[in-house]
C-alpha cells in the first residue's frame, strides 16, 4: 500500500469512495491535508502524466483522509476507505501530532466500524459521544500526547 498526497485529478476517485460531490472533494483537497492509499500494486514511480493528472481511478484507491491542526489539537475531518488503508491513514496524522505535542481527534459516525476499529489499535480512545451529521450520531475518538 502506498500512501501519498491527494492531488485535485484524485477528486472523482475521493467522491465516489465518500459518496459526495467531486466538486466538493476538490474543495477539500484544496482547503485540508489529504492524504491517499492506494493499491500496493501500482509503482509510485510510474509516468505521472499517465495517472496522477489525468485522473485518478477509484479502484486504485483503498481510502483517504483529510485532517488540519488547530490550537492543541489535530482534527481529521474526513476517512474513508478499507481497514487497513484507515489504519494506515490515521498514523498520518498522529505522527504529525507526536512531533508537535499535540493530541488528535477524529469522530467515527456509528457505523463506520473500519474508522473506529482503526482509531483503536493505534491507541485512541474513546471520548464521548460526537455531534450528530444528518441525523446520524458519532462517536470522539481522543489520542493523548505521548511524554
Amino acid at each position: 500500500m502506498n500512501v501519498r498526497d491527494a492531488l485535485e485529478a484524485d477528486a472523482d476517485a475521493l467522491a465516489s469512495i465518500a459518496d459526495a460531490p467531486t466538486d466538493v472533494m476538490r474543495n477539500l483537497v484544496h482547503d485540508r491535508t489529504v492524504r491517499v492509499a492506494e493499491d500496493g500494486a501500482h509503482d509510485p514511480n510510474a509516468d505521472v502524466g499517465e495517472t496522477k493528472y489525468d485522473g485518478s481511478n477509484p479502484e486504485d484507491l483503498l481510502g483517504f483522509i483529510s485532517f488540519d491542526a488547530q490550537a492543541e489539537t489535530v482534527h481529521v475531518t474526513q476517512i474513508d476507505g478499507t481497514e487497513a488503508a484507515c489504519e494506515r491513514l490515521l498514523a498520518e496524522p498522529v505522527r504529525f501530532a507526536e512531533r508537535e505535542g499535540m493530541e488528535v481527534e477524529v469522530l467515527v459516525p456509528e457505523d463506520e466500524d473500519a474508522v473506529a476499529d482503526a482509531a483503536r489499535a493505534l491507541g485512541f480512545e474513546q471520548a464521548g459521544p460526537g455531534p450528530r451529521f444528518g441525523g446520524a450520531r458519532t462517536a470522539k475518538y481522543r489520542l493523548e500526547p505521548g511524554p
